[in-house]
This record gives structure tokens, C-alpha cells and sequence, in this order.
């Protein structure tokens, strides 16, 4: 790849320093799926049994994966489009093939986003209610769950959802450097002192320990079992955000001097330990409550949780906390997932990027009010299909179509030591491999992250 296709213009932004970028990539990866899904998986799949693939697998994306996107969006400097165009055109000339292959991680960039914005506004309200004590105001898992089926229903919830969609445009706009960093730099280290501070909080509850001693027993016949084995991957994919967009976009704003792969390393351990800490806060809350933790997703952090901290003592405090907590975490996934689209507008039309965000925010704001009843689906229709193969188009275009010395010399950029000989082969193969897995085991089993 030409020395002039791979050099990021002096005026493109970018971050201003290397924790603001790690922190920024942290950010992308904690969310839901580290919330209201990694406890609930903990649980159902037997705590360590399903702990120690997560692990292996999060080692393995980690190592390969988030590395090669950031790697990939570095070397072009630019997202998706312009990158998957710059491989197609080296390797044969064409790069309109690659700039339309780069329209779907882009496109699904977008509609989870969209997707994500209505669950960022669920999460504002239940915030507001925290401080008023409307939400607290229900008594009992039904009328918590009707609360919730109100919020949560078509056009159930527009104020809240706009509010969400501004303050995420607001940051936007300050651009890389002042909106995003320094919006990371403050959220995300808050999120995890707002979460440890919850840990510390539940276990003085009695009968939390029970929760403890779930989370870390191991049983080895459950490693027999394939299903643990095939959602601990879909957990470990889903919530490193490797998807051809995201990360890749972000490392497109990155600087030459930067360790990729120390980065990815950090990413991914701070991720896990943002996982960790929700299993340590909900698992053990809700043993303390007597009950068992049998699924996650919405209705564990609007329905369950809530009736649960309604009866806890210091519970309206508590709530407060956790759903401040939670936003963080909502806001700068959201954020990242609007950026792809975003600079997208930028690099094919030269637009200034307050325009470019207003128009991804004004089609994110009208077809986000819109699907409010049915997002639920909308969001199984990214996560199966749109994004998996974002990212093994993005795997395929770098480690596969990229040449060779082309690919070790991008990820060994600003490290003094190279990585070793095991790299290439075990992103080439074993993560393109394991991507395929993601991709067919989501369509057979209607999802596994």
C-alpha cells in the first residue's frame, strides 16, 4: 500500500493523547451487553464455566481482532468506506468494490446506533425518575414491568429519547479531540468508581455472599457443553465491539507513534473488568433479594433491578448511582457508534462536521422515535447479521486482501519490539475463523450477543 494512500491529512482530528484514544475505545466497548447481559450469561451458564471461555475468547478478539481495526483504521486514515477502498484498489485495482463493501459496517454502524439511542433514553428517564422518585414510586415487579412496557412502547418515550440525542450530538460536535476524549475521560473513569463504590455497597448486604459463590464456582461438565462455549464467544465478540466500524474509525484518528496492540490489550481488560464489576454488583443484589438471576436484558435493568433497589435499604440513592453509571456507559457507545456514519459524510462529501452531525442526528432522531415499539428487533437484526459480517469483512480486507509486510508493519507501528510470529496466522485464520462461528451461530440460534 503507497506511502501517500496511508498517511492521515494534517487536518483530520484526532486524540489528543493515548489514554484519551484507550479511554475512548473503552467507552465504545462498555454498554449493555456488559450490564444487563454478561451477569444474566454468568449466571445461567454457571459462573466460572462460563468465565474461564469468556476469557480465552476475550484474549483471543483482543489480541487479534480489536488490534487489526485499529491497525486498519490507522493505516488509511479514514473509516470504513475509504479503507475497505484503499485494500480492494492496491490488491487489484478496483476500489469501488471495497468502498461498496464498506457501506454495510457503516449502514450497521448507523442502525444499531439508531437502535441504541432509544435504550440511552430509557436510561435518561429512568435516571430523572431516580432523582424525583417516580420510578420508586411503583410497588412490585408488575407495576415496575408496566412502567417499563409503557416506556418502552411506540412513541412511548420522545422526550427522554431527544434529550439522549442531543446531549450525544452536543459532544459530537466539539469534534475527536475536544468532544470525545474529553467526554471519555470524564465518563468512564466515573463509571467504573461509581461501580466499585456499588460493589463495596452490596456486599454488606446480607446474603450477598451466596451471590459471590455462584460467580467463581466451576463446573467441569459444563465446559462439555457447546452452547457455553458458543454464547462465552458471542459475549466476548459483541462486547469488544469488533464490527468494522467502531474501532476501526477511532483507530483512523490515532497517531503513528501509538502502541496499537498495548492499547488493545488495555481495552480489553478494562472491558472485562467493567463486566466483572456489573456481575459483582447485580448477581450478589439479587441474591441478597432472594431471587435467582434467569435472564438479562431490559427487564433486568428496568423491571428487576429496580424492585430490587425499591426494597434495599439506601435503595433510592443506590438507583441514582447505578443509573448514572449506566448512562455513562450508554453515552459513549452511542457516541462511538454515530461517529462511523458521521465522518463517513465528512470524507465522501467535504463536509464541515457540525453539518455532518446534524444530519446523522436528524436521521437518528426521526427513525429513532419511530421504531421505539419495535426495537427489540431492530436491534436483533444488526447484532445477528449487520454487524459480524462488518467485522469479518473488515478482517478479510485487512489480514487477507492487505499484503502481509504491509499488515506486521501497520501493527508494529510505534512499538519498539514486534509482535511475535503468532500473530499473523492466529488473526488470519483463527480470528477469521471465529468470526464465520459468530456470524452462523447468530443466524441458527437467533443470536448469541
Amino acid at each position: 500500500m503507497a506511502t501517500d494512500k496511508t498517511t492521515v491529512p494534517e487536518t483530520r482530528d484526532s486524540f489528543k493523547s493515548r489514554w484519551g484514544f484507550i479511554l475512548a475505545c473503552i467507552g465504545s466497548a462498555v454498554g449493555m451487553g456488559n450490564i444487563w447481559l454478561f451477569p444474566a450469561r454468568v449466571s445461567q451458564y454457571g459462573g466460572a464455566t462460563f468465565l474461564i471461555p469468556y476469557l480465552i475468547f476475550v484474549l483471543l478478539i483482543g489480541s487479534t481482532g480489536v488490534i487489526g481495526e485499529m491497525s486498519f483504521g490507522r493505516a488509511t486514515g479514514m473509516g470504513p468506506i475509504g479503507a475497505f477502498g484503499q485494500a480492494t484498489e492496491i490488491r487489484n485495482g478496483n476500489k469501488k468494490l471495497g468502498e461498496a463493501l464498506g457501506l454495510l459496517p457503516v449502514i450497521g454502524s448507523l442502525a444499531l446506533a439508531i437502535g441504541y439511542s432509544v435504550v440511552v433514553g430509557w436510561i435518561f428517564k429512568y435516571m430523572a425518575g431516580s432523582f424525583t422518585g417516580s420510578v420508586l414510586a411503583n410497588d412490585g415487579v408488575d407495576q415496575f414491568g408496566a412502567l417499563f412496557g409503557g416506556t418502552a412502547s411506540a412513541w412511548g418515550n420522545n422526550l427522554w429519547q431527544v434529550v439522549g440525542m442531543v446531549v450525544t450530538l452536543i459532544i459530537m460536535i466539539f469534534g475527536i479531540g475536544d468532544g470525545i476524549e474529553k467526554a471519555n475521560k470524564i465518563m468512564m473513569p466515573l463509571f467504573f468508581v461509581m461501580f466499585i463504590g456499588l460493589g463495596i455497597y452490596v456486599a454488606t448486604l446480607p446474603g450477598a455472599a451466596d451471590g459471590y459463590k455462584y460467580i467463581f464456582v466451576l463446573d467441569p461438565k459444563g465446559l462439555a457443553d457447546p452452547l457455553v462455549w458458543i454464547y462465552a464467544l458471542g459475549q466476548a465478540f459483541f462486547s469488544l465491539s469488533v464490527a468494522g466500524n467502531g474501532t476501526l474509525i477511532y483507530g483512523s484518528y490515532l497517531s503513528k507513534k501509538e502502541n496499537i496492540p498495548s492499547s488493545a490489550k488495555m481495552v480489553a481488560i478494562f472491558d472485562t473488568l467493567a463486566a466483572m464489576l456489573a456481575a459483582l454488583v447485580i448477581i450478589p443484589a439479587m441474591a441478597s433479594a432472594g431471587q435467582q438471576l434467569s435472564s438479562g436484558g431490559p427487564g433486568l435493568m428496568f423491571i428487576f433491578l429496580p424492585n430490587i433497589f425499591k426494597n434495599m435499604p439506601g435503595g433510592s440513592f443506590i438507583m441514582i448511582i447505578f443509573f448514572i453509571a449506566v448512562l455513562f456507559a450508554g453515552l459513549t457507545s452511542l457516541i462511538n457508534l454515530f461517529e462511523a456514519p458521521t465522518a463517513t459524510l465528512q470524507e465522501m462529501f467535504h463536509l464541515k462536521r457540525t453539518t455532518a452531525v446534524a444530519i446523522i442526528g436528524v436521521i437518528g432522531l426521526v427513525v429513532g422515535l419511530s421504531i421505539q415499539g419495535i426495537v427489540s428487533n431492530w436491534m436483533d437484526v444488526c447484532s445477528i447479521y449487520i454487524c459480524p459480517l462488518g467485522a469479518l469483512l473488515a478482517a478479510i480486507l485487512f489480514f487477507w486482501v492487505c499484503k502481509k509486510d504491509f499488515v506486521l508493519s501497520q501493527v508494529n507501528l510505534g512499538r519498539n519490539k514486534p509482535l511475535g510470529n503468532w500473530f499473523y496466522p492466529l488473526a488470519k485464520y483463527v480470528f477469521c475463523g471465529v468470526t464465520v462461528v459468530v456470524l452462523l451461530a447468530g443466524a441458527f440460534l437467533g443470536g448469541i450477543g
